[in-house]
């Protein structure tokens, strides 16, 4: 079976795929005739896929994370791979494939990852900074193990936000090594709380985002969160007044920098400066290395990566 990575232009191939993304739109001919506009995905990737002559007993067969066997013919539009389906069934019970074959996952296990985030947790000094992030991640505990970091930008995957915060952590600990001035427990405590609501704010199964909440669409996770930090310190008895309690809330409504980034403040203490570049270090660099690991070894070139001004990257032949 041909993995989506391993796709080339023009290629004519044969696979099982997860149906990811899709959506029943028309033509701008006359008459118009319905189309399925739909993003395949295996392990290695995913790839845009057109279905045409869409038929009503397609509309009522096709949906999102349905694993399917495919014949299609890849060919290039706009500098882009994209897929011509030929044609187009259920994955069968015989046919021996499983969905979780087809998802991608954080390169490391999230018991460990959980582990780890508990671990550094516990070793927060500061006993209202700890029962605050305690309770916060009490609220998701039973989702943080897989969910993803986001929908399409980075850490896209099934136990990726746990593996962002993990490797935020991991950053962290050397910053404030090196600059002795930050406080470790409100860095430890920034990096697990910043995306906590992340699991509330997003509809995902198995890794995969298909919508976002009610409230992550009229709120969104940063406004989450520091309600999350409201009702932990009620819970608690803190005085929401204290020091400690706003220093969180502008932690994580700081992260994001700047309102057109979705931030309603900008970061003005030393830790909240340091929560955004470490954020935005392991953000971007993820998409840098998700997107290599996604595009075939043979192109010199990747394609364009959105989260970081549309740029391509070369792979040096060193």
């Amino acid at each position: 079976m041909t993995l989506i990575k391993q796709l080339q232009a023009p290629e004519e191939f044969v696979g099982y795929y997860l149906i990811k993304e899709l959506e029943v739109k028309q033509t701008n001919t006359t008459p118009a005739k319905d189309f399925m506009d739909i993003v395949l995905c295996d392990a290695s990737g995913q790839i845009s896929a057109k279905l045409w002559d869409v038929s009503a007993t397609d509309k009522e067969t096709f949906f999102p994370m349905t694993l399917v066997k495919v014949q299609g013919l890849v060919q290039t539009y706009r500098d882009k791979l994209q897929v011509k389906i030929g044609r187009l069934r259920k994955a069968l019970p015989e046919d021996g494939v499983h969905i979780t074959e087809f998802i991608r996952s954080a390169p490391i296990s999230p018991i460990d990852l959980i582990h780890t985030i508990n671990q550094v947790l516990e070793s927060i000094t500061n006993p209202t900074i700890k029962s605050i992030v305690s309770f916060c991640v009490s609220k998701v505990e039973e989702k943080l193990n897989h969910s993803p970091a986001a929908k399409t930008h980075h850490h896209a995957y099934f136990g990726g936000l746990a593996y962002h915060i993990v490797r935020m952590l991991e950053i962290g600990e050397f910053i404030c090594k090196q600059r002795p001035f930050l406080n470790p427990d409100l860095i430890k405590a920034g990096i697990i709380l910043h995306d906590i609501a992340k699991p509330e704010e997003m509809i995902a199964q198995l890794g995969i985002v298909s919508d976002y909440s009610v409230q992550g669409k009229l709120l969104g996770h940063i406004s989450m969160a520091s309600n999350w930090i409201t009702e932990a310190a009620l819970h608690h008895g803190f005085d929401l007044q204290s020091d400690v309690v706003i220093g969180l809330q502008h932690i994580v409504l700081s992260h994001h920098n700047l309102p057109e980034w979705g931030s309603p403040v900008l970061p003005q203490i030393p830790e909240a400066v340091a929560l955004h570049y470490i954020d935005s270090m392991d953000a971007k660099l993820q998409m840098v290395e998700d997107t290599l690991l996604t595009t075939p070894e043979t192109e010199a070139w990747t394609p364009m990566i959105r989260g970081l001004e549309n740029k391509a990257m070369y792979r040096l032949n060193l």
